[in-house]
């Protein structure tokens, strides 16, 4: 059995005083995908000081604009290799993608944690700028999909996505066409990623048809208490992984009091012994 979480933490040290920390300790994952980090390396060490996972591999990409953005991943297992960014000097350092290798009795595991950007449809330069990076996201899905179709690898992607996918994926549909994160071409490359390169959206498989399972309400409003959200943080696989996948899980909090981000943390499990032995590398 192996399980991942990935959240959107929306600073970390924020978190760790909600409770977030002690949450995602106490889930004792495999491996924690960490979005909206905004924290330096030594920052980061302090949020999770005095919990189980201080003492996970940390692989943390920070974003040179301090205080913004910033991704981790965090494993059990010893890292093979870590690479930050989609090899675009845009993006080299910018805290919103991270890649950890491992190695598991079935071939390598590529895990990644993104953070896409927001982006702004009546702002030209921002909402262009996201879409470059979905570019480059394109052109890496289909390397790590291509890799897997030659049995050289799985991958899985985790993240924030800044991207509704579909009607089911966002309650208030209609009064957000035309606005940025459920656009007609932001969605289409989730399409893509779907039906050219067999990318298979976890939370959709295992969350039924819908509307929803959300991942995101805004802090203002009703919107908690009336589960007016989005789905916007994903966990997807390769088509290989995907298939082992056994299940994933929304960690809506209970109430709006006891929320610790403006996102939910997305869990997946994979059932496959030689997935597990990932947790047990020495």
């Amino acid at each position: 059995m192996l399980t991942i979480v990935t959240a959107n933490v929306n600073g970390v040290r924020a978190a760790q005083r909600r409770g977030g920390i002690g949450w995602l300790d106490s889930a004792s994952p495999d491996v924690v995908c960490l979005q909206e980090v905004r924290a330096s390396r030594e920052q980061l060490d302090e949020s999770l000081a005095g919990s189980g996972l201080a003492t996970y591999r940390i692989a943390h990409a920070e974003s040179s604009d301090k205080g913004r953005s910033g991704v981790a991943v965090l494993t059990k297992a010893k890292h093979k290799a870590v690479r930050v960014g989609l090899g675009v000097e845009e993006f080299s350092d910018d805290g919103r993608w991270i890649e950890v290798d491992l190695a598991t009795d079935d071939g390598l595991l590529t895990v990644i944690s993104a953070y896409v950007h927001t982006g702004e449809a009546t702002d030209e330069p921002r909402q262009a700028q996201k879409y470059r990076f979905l570019d480059a996201m394109h052109e890496r899905l289909d390397a790590l999909a291509r890799r897997s179709a030659r049995k050289k690898g799985e991958a899985v992607v985790c993240g924030d996505f800044n991207v509704a996918h579909t009607e089911q994926d966002i309650k208030n549909w209609k009064g957000n066409r035309g606005k940025a994160g459920f656009l007609e071409q932001e969605r289409a490359y989730l399409d893509r990623w779907r039906d050219e390169l067999g990318v298979v959206d976890l939370g959709r498989l295992h969350g039924g048809p819908g509307p929803g399972p959300y991942t995101w309400w805004s802090w203002r409003g009703r919107g908690f208490d009336t589960d007016g959200g989005w789905r916007i943080d994903y966990i997807m696989a390769t088509k290989r992984l995907a298939a082992r996948a056994t299940g994933v899980q929304v960690g809506k909090a209970p109430t709006y009091a006891e929320r610790w981000s403006d996102h939910a943390p997305v869990t997946a499990s994979f059932d496959h012994p030689s997935l597990g032995l990932v947790s047990r590398i020495s």
